[in-house]
């Protein structure tokens, strides 16, 4: 029988991780959408106060992750969902057009993936 336990960390760092990017795409990018008419430092001060959400689930997501993975692992997997969830948010919220370049790109991480997770 398999013990669940054991997936526990592993999965909570992959959550947080994807919470943490969430945060982080929006920090990064919707001040292009949302305050692209405001002065510059208006949007740094917004994006400020979104990344204070990210870092509050990044932290303890590496933390976590840290302890099953290697520090190349953690930075791969943040590639990954960093990609995973920048595509959904720059399709549906800032309304650009879907690119086969986002397939390619995600053949690539997966290749980054083979070679930090192998043996």
């Amino acid at each position: 029988m398999i013990s669940l336990s054991k997936f526990v960390g592993p999965l909570s760092f992959i959550g947080l991780l994807m919470l943490s990017n969430v945060f982080m795409t929006f920090a990064w990018y919707a001040h292009l959408k949302n305050l692209s008419s405001k002065p510059w430092w208006i949007a740094v001060f917004a994006s400020w106060a979104i990344a204070l959400f990210e870092y509050a689930f990044q932290v303890p997501a590496n933390r976590i992750g840290f302890q099953y993975f290697s520090l190349g692992q953690l930075k791969i997997t943040q590639e990954v969902i960093t990609l995973a969830v920048f595509v959904p948010f720059a399709v549906f919220y800032m309304g650009e057009p879907f690119k086969t370049d986002y397939i390619w790109a995600g053949l690539c991480l997966l290749g980054a993936v083979y070679f930090m997770f192998r043996g």
